[in-house]
């Protein structure tokens, strides 16, 4: 038996920034994180909701696609006009058009004149430890999350759209980090993990048992608040995709691997031969939390009587 533990706590140190106060998203000021689980009755599953101040006058941002075998609703137009005008949602994958359509109602509750909106909802599929084709998350489900969404820090591991997942071998879900970039500024990563590989920890590998599960898929969410534009948030997004090889992921096939990066920073004035400490910013919180996804996970037993196995917290302590 083992508590959770969160990877520094276990002597891993992953890079040389400054982390922030929590070493979270909610670092990056005016980022907050709310979460729905339901775990029971052959359900693990939930939503992991990201809800940055000022979605509703738009925000800077980018998407990154690795692999694109996933359901990533609103990016397309992310793509075209870049900028967000909702909160980013995660879910399991059969729950995305549910979540989406929940999310639009929310918003439409916010602005009585709306007449499009540009819902923006992720998914990796935790169909192994939880039924999937029950879709159980509800509207409630949804606006609890958003509601209830905090500058504190989130839970990680099996909570919200992670209580269901599994990477490299293990039991996975959600993870966070943070890294301090020069003149004040804040780079904060939110992971849901549920892709295949071989676990490296510090460019060791860790040999773990394979689970045999659907679903090799990784939504990353970057935020900041450094004044950049879509095009520089566009090359945060795809380091962030490069930092998942930095933990061992082989980019399968059948992998949704997407990130989404935007700023709080409403005015670019950024220019790209500084961008080097935010680029390491990004793939050192991405290391971290992918990290954290794991240590802070406990073993689940879950649909089908199929069981995921926390990773043991001494194979980490003896690569740190």
């Amino acid at each position: 038996m083992q508590s959770p533990r969160r990877v520094r706590e276990l002597g891993v140190v992953v890079g040389t920034l400054p982390t922030g106060p929590l070493n979270a998203i909610t670092d990056v000021p005016g980022v907050r994180v709310g979460q729905t689980t339901i775990i029971g009755d052959g359900l693990n599953t939930g939503v992991t909701a990201i809800v940055p101040d000022g979605w509703a006058e738009t925000l800077p941002a980018a998407i990154a696609v690795g692999n694109g075998y996933g359901k990533l609703v609103g990016s397309t137009q992310v793509d075209e006009l870049g900028v967000i005008d909702t909160p980013i949602l995660l879910t399991g994958t059969l729950s995305t058009f549910r979540v989406a359509d929940a999310l639009v109602t929310w918003l439409l509750a916010r602005n009585p004149r709306a007449t499009s909106l540009n819902p923006i909802v992720g998914e990796t599929n935790d169909g192994h430890l939880s039924d999937i084709r029950r879709r159980p998350i509800t509207a409630e489900h949804v606006h609890a999350a958003l509601d209830t969404a905090s500058t504190d820090l989130p839970a990680e591991g099996c909570a919200g759209a992670g209580a269901g997942t599994c990477a490299l071998g293990f039991k996975a879900g959600i993870g966070t980090a943070s890294r301090l970039v020069p003149a004040e500024h804040t780079v904060g990563v939110l992971v849901q993990a549920n892709f295949s590989g071989l676990l490296t920890v510090l460019g060791r590998p860790v040999p773990a048992q394979p689970i045999d599960a659907d679903g090799n898929s990784c939504m990353i969410v970057v935020a900041t608040d450094l004044p950049l534009d879509s095009r520089q948030l566009g090359r945060l997004a795809r380091r962030a995709i490069f930092a998942m090889a930095r933990v061992g992921s082989d980019y399968a096939p059948g992998s949704g691997d997407y990130a989404i990066a935007f700023t709080t920073a409403r005015t670019p004035d950024f220019p790209d031969r500084d961008l080097r400490t935010p680029f390491q910013a990004v793939t050192e919180s991405v290391e971290e939390a992918l990290l954290n996804s794991l240590t802070m996970a406990h073993t689940i037993t879950g649909h089908h009587n199929r069981t995921a196995h926390a990773v043991p917290h001494d194979l980490i302590r003896n690569l740190a």
